[in-house]
């Protein structure tokens, strides 16, 4: 069963070991990390941060759980407020699972959530332009493709392009 959650400090010690465990399968799809970050210690750190962050309402984090333990992680940044009441959607699952429908899943919850509880009116992700299963993911979501972004975000040490995708609240998933 997959489920998500709010991310709290005291994920640390398992988010840091599914990192570790992943830290190879997710290096394409990642920025370059610090070895820091796939410590318990450097987990604590960056979710402290990421709690305060939640509590001013500029991100929305969450573990995601399958069979009770975490297996990865979705979540809500540049929450904007006001008339755009919008957010960016980033996600990821363990290789472990990949391929399971986790992400897919996690991905509606999400979207249950941001356009439910937090009354959001659109999101938009990016999916590196390779990466063909992320895209399937959003497709199956209702996310609808809007256009190309070069140079987009720095992954694996370069600048990539990515594919944008958007959902507007109301829309059905095809």
């Amino acid at each position: 069963m997959v489920r998500i959650r709010r991310v709290r400090v005291d994920d640390a010690e398992a988010l840091s070991e599914a990192y570790r465990v992943n830290r190879r399968f997710l290096a394409p799809w990642d920025p370059i990390r610090d070895d820091s970050f796939f410590t318990a210690e450097g987990q604590r750190v960056h979710l402290a941060n990421v709690v305060r962050d939640m509590d001013s309402g500029a991100v929305y984090r969450c573990v995601i759980e399958y069979d009770g333990r975490i297996v990865g992680m979705v979540s809500l940044s540049a929450i904007e407020r006001g008339p755009a009441q919008t957010a960016n959607l980033g996600y990821w699952v363990a290789e472990a699972v990949n391929g399971r429908g986790v992400a897919t899943r996690a991905v509606g919850l999400m979207v249950e959530t941001a356009f439910g509880e937090l009354g959001l009116h659109r999101l938009q992700a990016g999916t590196l332009v390779h990466n063909i299963a992320s895209q399937k993911v959003l497709e199956r979501q209702g996310f609808e493709r809007i256009g190309l972004a070069r140079g987009f975000i720095k992954i694996a040490g370069a600048w990539q392009d990515h594919i944008l995708f958007q959902r507007i609240s109301g829309d059905e998933k095809t």
